[in-house]
């Protein structure tokens, strides 16, 4: 599972189609609908959140509106539009951290998005998040590649 703390634009389809659906069962597992992936890494600042079922559900709102950009049919039945906007931190390192293993995936699946991401210098993030000064998160699971 990997819950992206970049704006969802960098992705590829399958990367955007694939965090939907991640992001889908983040949200069962913080409803307690699910057994599976309760402890996972990624559920860990969304877990850590005042309220973080309006947290997966802002995230979610995030990525519906690059599938709309983007002409997909994404299901908004499966969220809860929120009106109050939340915003959680990603430190600068962990945004790092992401952006190389993001080109890693793209180098191999989508060369255009690959040069993109390469070449960008401000990188944005997900709505939810505000950047902040710092090392990789503590929740990541770092793979050295």
């Amino acid at each position: 599972m990997r819950i992206w703390s970049l704006h969802p634009k960098y992705l590829d389809t399958k990367g955007l189609v694939a965090l939907w659906r991640e992001t889908l069962l983040a949200k069962n597992v913080l409803e307690g609908k699910t057994k599976g992936y309760k402890n996972h890494p990624q559920l860990t600042r969304f877990k850590n959140a005042e309220n973080p079922l309006q947290c997966i559900n802002q995230y979610l709102g995030g990525i519906y509106t690059e599938s709309l950009i983007r002409g997909y049919h994404f299901n908004i039945n499966k969220f809860s539009l929120q009106q109050q906007t939340l915003k959680l931190t990603v430190t600068l390192d962990q945004l790092e951290y992401e952006k190389q293993h993001l080109l890693r995936k793209l180098k191999i699946r989508d060369s255009l998005k690959y040069d993109r991401l390469f070449n960008e210098k401000n990188i944005e993030v997900h709505p939810l998040f505000k950047k902040v000064k710092g090392s990789i998160e503590a929740w990541e699971v770092v793979i050295n590649k």
